[in-house]
């Protein structure tokens, strides 16, 4: 039996130019201060659909999340046609416990999920999808917010500690409820 294999096609990267407005300017987007107070993944990654949707005019329903003992050095991943984003749960515990606040708590959060939700939508090229990252947080929080430094930066060099997370080798995994209600309450409970 023959294998046969078909191409991958990203959304075309938009421009990358920093005074690149939005797909849809007139549509009302402001992110502000959601990411201020305490958030579960979910209410994250509401704020990740939001902002790719706004600034690149895309979105995959259906998500799901799972949390495992992956190495350190490794965030989360992905698995190319699959619905479930892994993060790293060492890396989440370890954040928490050192972030000096909610906001840079859940940026760290959205920042790894945003990331993975991009290659969910195709982006499979890290550097791209770094890329693509960057671009849609500073657009949706400006270049201050805590978001669009770790995403425009390396999150181990800005947090060195990173390093030290307890880690794993991805053998338990641990499935997130409640996850992407906004797209799967219909079908899901």
């Amino acid at each position: 039996m023959a294998l046969t294999t078909f191409p991958v096609l990203a959304p075309a990267l938009p421009s990358l130019s920093r005074s690149t407005a939005p797909s849809d300017p007139g549509r009302p987007f402001a992110p502000g201060s959601r990411l201020d107070s305490s958030l579960d993944f979910d209410h994250i990654f509401e704020v990740v659909r939001a902002a790719v949707r706004h600034t690149l005019g895309i979105e995959r329903p259906g998500l799901g999340l799972g949390l495992s003992d992956l190495p350190p050095s490794l965030g989360a991943y992905w698995q190319v046609t699959g619905n479930l984003i892994v993060m790293n749960e060492g890396l989440v515990q370890t954040m928490q416990a050192h972030a000096g606040s909610v906001r840079e708590y859940n940026s760290f959060v959205y920042v790894i999920l945003a990331h993975e939700y991009l290659h969910a939508l195709g982006y499979l090229d890290e550097g791209e999808v770094r890329r693509v990252t960057a671009y849609v947080t500073r657009t949706a929080f400006g270049e201050t917010h805590p978001a669009t430094k770790m995403a425009e930066g390396d999150l181990w060099k800005m947090y060195p500690f990173l390093a030290l997370a307890p880690g794993g080798r991805g053998r338990r995994l641990k499935v997130v409820t409640r996850f992407d209600l906004a797209t799967t309450s219909s079908y899901i409970r």
